[in-house]
């Protein structure tokens, strides 16, 4: 799908009516008396079966968070985003079939509407709960984009997911996380056709940009706004 047919206000095209749009953690580390910090990442925790009961992508982000690195964390880099007049996405939801494809920023901001189609998009798909999604995530999505030189859509695996489908699914199964960054917004779960998984986990590491997460089980990538970390 081209991304020159986009329209620059964000008009969607859906088979519907409707638009559719570390934790730092302190310790003693040895012979510095409690005086070192070091930054947490997370485990590669969650990966294994869902046991038939939670849905292909629904493995979270953060489930090693009391692991402790000896990494350190870095800081996050400015995505260069400077250079483009407009910035837009083009997104497949794997699970309800809805098609997006949207200019969400321009001439210096955010365009409000399409932001408002790409919540709706990336509601929880159980509950039709919608939040605010994080500015700042479409903008790593778009630099992937950039970086893996494609105008094929983001798959979305997972986006928003409310407090009671995440508790659900915690109850279900292994690897989702009890404060996942899905809850607020602010993290996904992509693949994107044409493109190996291993090539869009190395676009999303080169931006230092927030979490990255690899699943090779499920086939996808977390990316989320939180703190720079990988597993």
């Amino acid at each position: 799908m081209s991304d020159k047919n986009s329209d620059k206000k964000g008009v969607i095209h859906t088979p519907s009516r409707r638009l559719f749009l570390g934790t730092m953690v302190a310790g003693s580390a040895l012979g510095l008396g409690g005086c070192s910090v070091m930054e947490s990442l997370f485990g590669s925790s969650g990966m294994g079966s869902s046991n038939g009961n939670l849905v292909a992508g629904e493995f979270s982000e953060d489930k090693g968070d009391s692991k402790v690195s000896r990494r350190v964390q870095r800081k996050k880099r400015d995505l260069g985003l400077g250079k483009y007049k407009e910035r837009f996405l083009t997104f497949h939801h794997t699970h309800t079939g809805e098609r997006l494809k949207v200019t969400y920023w321009e001439g210096g901001s955010y365009i409000s509407d399409s932001l408002k189609d790409i919540n709706h998009l990336m509601r929880d798909f159980r509950s039709n709960d919608i939040h605010r999604i994080d500015p700042s995530l479409l903008d790593q999505l778009f630099a992937v984009r950039m970086k893996l030189e494609t105008d094929r859509p983001f798959h979305i695996i997972s986006g928003y997911r409310s407090p009671r489908t995440n508790s659900m699914l915690r109850g279900r199964g292994r690897g989702v996380a009890k404060h996942s960054l899905h809850m607020s917004g602010k993290a996904i779960d992509i693949r994107v056709p044409g493109r190996s998984l291993d090539k869009v986990r190395m676009a999303a590491l080169s931006m230092q940009a927030g979490g990255v997460g690899y699943y090779a089980g499920p086939q996808f990538v977390h990316m989320d706004t939180g703190r720079v970390r990988r597993w």
